[in-house]
């Protein structure tokens, strides 16, 4: 029984050394020395230090802004979230009908609404949206700073990311690394 008890023991001592230690330290040291900015965070900076991460959504409310997916956690990124709603449960419903209507208060000529513009992503911090959804804010970005419609809607699509290898995902758009763009277009 005893030497049952040491084998058992010194088993989950070496596990514990290999699982808790080794490997985190190993994939740790790869990710550092191979995809550094990542392992960092993806942070982006400017002259006044850092201002947000690629990887995670965040609030633009201004006119002027091209506006992210609604997020379930209010964007705080110790909070990561989905809505945990039923798509037909009364809640879901009336939040849906909340955002539509306020989607077209925002952005009053948008006639068909991605779903992109309305719903959250299920970590609450998608950074992205689609081509559509970036493109139906152009009027209400275009009143508010006086750019063309033409160039913001050049500006999304040079800012549109395709598929990773060409087969995983859907094209994208950045919505930080696009309102930066535009911030540099206003000045």
């Amino acid at each position: 029984m005893m030497k049952s008890l040491f084998t058992a023991l010194r088993a989950s001592v070496v596990l514990m050394v290999i699982c808790g230690l080794l490997y985190p330290l190993a994939t740790t040291g790869v990710a550092q020395a191979l995809f550094k900015k990542q392992a960092e965070g993806s942070l982006l900076a400017d002259q006044n230090g850092v201002i947000g991460s690629e990887r995670l959504a965040q609030n633009f409310e201004a006119p002027q802004f091209f506006h992210p997916r609604s997020s379930a956690a209010k964007y705080d990124p110790k909070a990561s979230a989905a809505t945990q709603a039923a798509v037909a449960s009364p809640d879901y419903v009336k939040t849906m009908q909340e955002r539509v209507q306020l989607l077209h208060q925002e952005n009053p000529e948008l006639h068909e609404i991605p779903a992109d513009l309305v719903t959250t992503s299920g970590s609450g911090f998608d950074p992205d949206l689609t081509p559509e959804a970036a493109k139906a804010q152009v009027p209400r970005i275009a009143q508010a700073t006086g750019l063309s419609a033409n160039d913001l809607n050049s500006l999304i699509d040079r800012m549109t990311q395709s598929r990773q290898l060409g087969i995983f995902g859907e094209p994208h758009v950045n919505v930080l690394d696009l309102n930066r763009e535009l911030m540099k277009e206003t000045q």
